[in-house]
């Protein structure tokens, strides 16, 4: 795809033109007082939202043309061209500071997702021969228990894969997939951005909620946390910030009671009448089937909190085929 800025003559307000051009679809969008024109083509769409995943990594058109070896200015027409191609504004522009709007921020998961799958075409057909040797994934400690059932299915089709599972904290596994250490981790992402070494592939979500005992005050997410003690998850989590956050913006007071790093502990305190929690609602969890159990929403502003759990790799690791069938094993168990 080819963008680029032309002062038009005055045509109507609505005015869309699309004709042939060598090939390529040729479209002229109106913009307010400009028209814009872009051709558009398959291979381009896939270049562009590698830059537009560059732009929203990096934090600016600069940064992300350092990281793709364009100019700014290629930069900028391009992700021009992938807003009218997509027909919607990706972009806050403000002088010459762009950030991502509201679209940007929901269309950024989607095109990490796409491109994930694009590298995952171009790789050979996966066979016994290819999906032999060593291979070493980390993942959090909410996600192991599936992860080792998906993984112990890969091994019965290929037996010569030796995967070597590791579980520990999402800034511990980060920092091992970085140093080599692992060639892949399944962990909740983090504020800050992804090093240029690494490939980071969104999986699935999981929205922050209150889990509170049946027969505990408390209509709701509010009032149960005001009235119960709470069950806190530690703050030196990636997860535990992320309540933390919730709990400030939603201006909501806890009586803190204790602290554990573990999930499905503070769930069973909770189910013995201990007191409140905040958590993720687990992908496989049945706690909304549990009677002991009342899973209330926590909203911000009228809007769920979601935690974003995927795949963090280096992108120089060579086992490409065995971690493509990890992300693709873990996307058809949790539902992603």
């Amino acid at each position: 795809m080819i963008g680029l800025h032309y002062s038009a003559p005055p045509v109507t307000k609505k005015a869309n033109i699309s004709f042939r051009c060598r090939k390529k679809f040729l479209s002229i969008e109106r913009r307010g007082d400009k028209a814009f024109f872009a051709c558009v083509c398959t291979m381009s769409t896939v270049r562009f939202l590698r830059t537009f995943v560059a732009v929203a990594e990096h934090g600016s058109f600069a940064a992300a043309a350092a990281q793709v070896a364009l100019t700014q200015a290629a930069v900028s027409l391009q992700m021009r061209a992938l807003e009218v191609e997509l027909r919607r504004e990706l972009f806050d522009r403000n002088g010459r500071v762009a950030v991502l709007n509201a679209d940007g921020r929901a269309l950024l998961p989607q095109a990490r997702r796409l491109l994930a799958l694009y590298e995952e075409m171009r790789l050979p057909l996966a066979s016994a021969e290819t999906m032999a040797g060593a291979v070493a994934v980390g993942a959090v400690v909410s996600v192991m228990g599936g992860l080792s059932h998906a993984v112990a299915r890969m091994k019965r089709t290929y037996p010569a894969l030796e995967v070597r599972l590791v579980g520990a904290k999402s800034i511990e596994l980060a920092a091992q997939v970085e140093a080599g250490e692992l060639d892949a981790a399944i962990l909740v992402e983090g504020a800050a951005r992804v090093p240029g070494s690494l490939r980071w592939t969104p999986l699935y979500q999981e929205p922050l909620v209150a889990i509170a005992a049946r027969g505990s005050p408390g209509r709701d997410a509010r009032e149960a946390l005001a009235a119960n003690p709470y069950l806190r998850f530690d703050r030196s989590q990636r997860t535990g910030v992320l309540v933390e956050r919730a709990l400030r913006r939603a201006h909501l007071k806890v009586n803190e009671f204790l602290e554990l790093n573990a999930i499905e502990a503070l769930v069973e305190l909770v189910r013995q009448e201990v007191g409140v929690t905040v958590v993720p609602l687990l992908r496989r969890a049945r706690w909304r089937d549990d009677d002991a159990l009342r899973v209330l929403p926590l909203l911000v502003n009228g809007e769920p909190v979601m935690r974003q759990i995927g795949m963090l790799e280096r992108r120089d690791h060579g086992r490409g085929q065995v971690t493509a069938a990890v992300r693709a094993a873990c996307s058809e168990l949790f539902g992603a």
